[in-house]
């Protein structure tokens, strides 16, 4: 008897494996950074900066990166990996200053970066673009992490299956003791949940990604 009260019919169709790749879109190569202006954090600093007058497309160019945010197979570009200083995670993109961000009606607006820096929408704006882009890389180094792991316990799970394979017919035949192939069982499921596990923090991880590129990417 099925917890549902009643018997499992003997057509039911398998479970769906967890780990379909079919589950979530993947992210491939080529993901513009300006995807991430679609954030809301970022889109708050802008209606910030609007609101004080301010050109956003001049801020942009001041302070947003326009980078390909992943290489090849999905995994953090170089260009984005370049942006935080070895070792220490620090912002390491320069700010460049070519027009004028704010326009008070005289139209003269400084260009000196320093005092540019002294508005507190521009500082937040600024702020928030770094976080953005921090928890982009983050995200996308997990997912390799994930990817690599995942493939691992899928390798380990094939032996593990192999193993209870041979066991069995072994014990079958009388050439194992039931100890042994209990044992094979158990690596077998100790393999399973590890992948399971492993799995579930890879679409963890991919919900992650997209919630932190501001809603997903699709090509073309």
């Amino acid at each position: 008897m099925a917890v549902l009260g009643a018997p499992i019919p003997d057509d039911l169709p398998p479970p769906r494996e967890f780990d379909d790749e079919s589950m979530f879109a993947d992210i491939g190569a080529g993901v513009p950074s300006m995807l991430l202006t679609r954030r809301p954090d970022i889109v708050q600093a802008e209606h910030a900066l609007k609101a004080a007058n301010a050109n956003i497309g001049a801020a942009r160019a001041a302070f947003f990166p326009k980078i390909e945010l992943t290489a090849s197979a999905g995994t953090s570009s170089s260009t984005l990996s370049n942006l935080f200083k070895g070792g220490t995670g620090a912002w390491a993109f320069a700010r460049s200053v070519s027009v004028p961000i704010f326009d008070y009606g005289s139209n003269k607006a400084s260009l000196d970066v320093a005092k540019i820096e002294k508005q507190i929408e521009v500082a937040n704006y600024e702020s928030a673009i770094q976080t953005a882009f921090k928890e982009v890389a983050n995200a996308l180094t997990g997912r390799a992490t994930y990817v690599d792991q995942v493939q691992a316990d899928r390798e380990y799970v094939a032996s593990a299956q192999r193993y209870y394979t041979l066991a069995e017919a072994r014990y079958k035949a009388g050439t194992d003791s039931f100890l042994t192939f209990l044992d094979a069982q158990r690596t077998l499921f100790t393999a399973q949940q590890q992948l399971a596990t492993d799995s579930l923090s890879r679409q963890a991880n991919l919900v992650t990604l997209y919630k932190v590129l501001g809603g997903g990417w699709e090509n073309g």
